[in-house]
């Protein structure tokens, strides 16, 4: 995102993702990067995140990611949660992408 690579983003996307988009549903890559390239447009990145946990099962096949998500500000303001899959290639890819929104009534 801080590159503002939208081709680099969309290469971490497997074909069958699903993005949970706050319980409307993104199904597949092509509607994903659709939905996703108007954060990539200007020359400042409107958010940012950062994996706090990255785990993977033993056979190294599937794993998760979570962190916080920042405004541009620097704020946190949600959480996200990734599922990944390693593919036959070798490279990981997004499967599953959902998050939420931090609660300002915990301090």
């Amino acid at each position: 995102m801080a590159d503002r690579d939208f081709t680099a983003f969309a290469g971490f996307i497997a074909d069958d993702a699903v993005f949970i988009n706050g319980g409307k549903p993104l199904n597949g890559k092509p509607e994903i990067i659709r939905f996703w390239k108007k954060f990539f447009e200007g020359s400042a990145a409107p958010f940012s995140w950062k994996p706090e946990i990255a785990e993977a099962t033993s056979t190294g096949d599937l794993g998760y990611t979570e962190g916080p998500v920042y405004s541009a500000q620097g704020k946190a303001f949600a959480k996200f949660f990734s599922t990944w899959r390693r593919d036959p290639s070798g490279q990981w890819l997004v499967v599953f992408d959902n998050g939420y929104t931090l609660c300002e009534c915990v301090k």
